[in-house]
């Protein structure tokens, strides 16, 4: 008995030490982004014609390992992330989706992975570089965590991953900006950096086009995402002003302004729905297709007659771009927990 015991408080001081250097090591390493991050600077870059039009599509690809066989953890699930083949299978069907469509001029993604456990290590963001040589790689770090220690029986570990955005035309110069805000000490030790990705290009009136690529918070109780607008505001504000072009995309983690769903094969989520304000940016146009949603809930494996789906997956143009084209395309969550959605815009002079 008294064996018994001398080996459960040996137990307990080890799991307390183990505990206090995680902690400790993670506020030592933890990720602290500048506000704003210089991280890429085009030598030659291209101009665009004051009338172009450009094809764009964003996706979310769910570091390869939300398909729709899978359940998540932190959405109420049991798994964290599949077995590697199941990963790289992901990956190789959604390039193949990507190399069809060679006639967009700009991809934007989000929760693509660099180095992670999630991922098997695979570096997602070269990998589908090497899909597209022709096109200018521009990356922007939101996930930078050591050891996620969540959850304590299969931990996610190792997390480096970020949005990337893909571009046939060489950009001036591409940033990355901080959102303000984050979750209170420790748990933002393990949480993500959010971060939207500022691309810009020379315009041949003079102006410049910018395309943001953004991930905007999920999993609060709506306050970080309301400070993220009025931060992402402030910059559309100053840039219109000065007759600048302007592209949001991405995933917004809520609905777009105005949004009314007319799913014909999917049932809406509205637990713990948060729409954009329809006064934010009230002269730009929301673009988004209400019939397809973008996202699912991932409690459980995708079922069309179940799931909890929603669209929170689309654009935002400033009044000087026109939108020609928009669809999202369904493919069924086969391989991510989101759909992808493509734009045709035209700049106007």
């Amino acid at each position: 008995m008294k064996k018994l015991l001398k080996f459960l408080i040996y137990l307990i001081l080890l799991v307390i030490l183990a505990f206090g250097f995680l902690i400790v090591y993670g506020t030592i390493s933890d990720y602290k982004p500048e506000p704003q991050e210089l991280i890429y600077t085009g030598t030659t870059p291209d101009v665009i014609a004051d009338s172009a039009e450009i094809n764009l599509m964003i996706w979310n690809i769910g570091y390869a390992g939300l398909s729709e066989d899978m359940d998540f953890f932190y959405d109420g699930g049991e798994n964290v992330y599949p077995k590697e083949e199941i990963s790289l299978i992901n990956l190789g069907q959604m390039s193949e989706y990507i190399k069809k469509n060679n006639e967009i001029d700009v991809w934007m993604f989000q929760e693509i992975d660099q180095s992670s456990r999630r991922s098997h290590f695979k570096n997602q963001y070269k990998a589908i570089s090497q899909l597209m040589p022709t096109y200018i790689p521009t990356f922007g770090t939101n996930y930078d965590v050591f050891f996620v220690p969540l959850p304590f029986t299969n931990p996610m570990g190792a997390v480096f991953s970020g949005v990337a955005t893909y571009s046939k035309f060489t950009p001036e110069n591409a940033t990355r900006y901080s959102f303000p805000g984050n979750y209170e000490w420790p748990k933002g030790l393990f949480m993500l950096d959010r971060c939207f990705l500022v691309n810009r290009y020379k315009v041949s009136n003079g102006k410049e086009l910018l395309l943001i690529n953004t991930h905007n918070s999920a999993y609060d109780d709506g306050t970080l995402r309301t400070q993220q607008l009025e931060h992402l505001k402030k910059l559309l504000d100053e840039e219109y002003k000065k007759g600048n072009y302007i592209v949001v995309a991405g995933d917004w983690n809520q609905s777009p302004a105005g949004f009314v769903p007319h799913f014909e094969n999917n049932i809406m989520d509205n637990e713990e729905r948060m729409d954009i304000p329809v006064d934010y940016m009230a002269d730009w146009t929301w673009a988004f297709d209400s019939s397809i949603p973008t996202n699912r809930r991932v409690i459980a494996p995708y079922d069309a007659q179940k799931t909890l789906t929603t669209v929170i997956d689309y654009y935002l143009l400033s009044p000087n771009i026109e939108k020609l084209e928009l669809n999202g395309v369904h493919l069924n969550f086969k391989n991510t927990d989101h759909n992808p959605v493509f734009i045709k815009i035209k700049l106007k002079n």
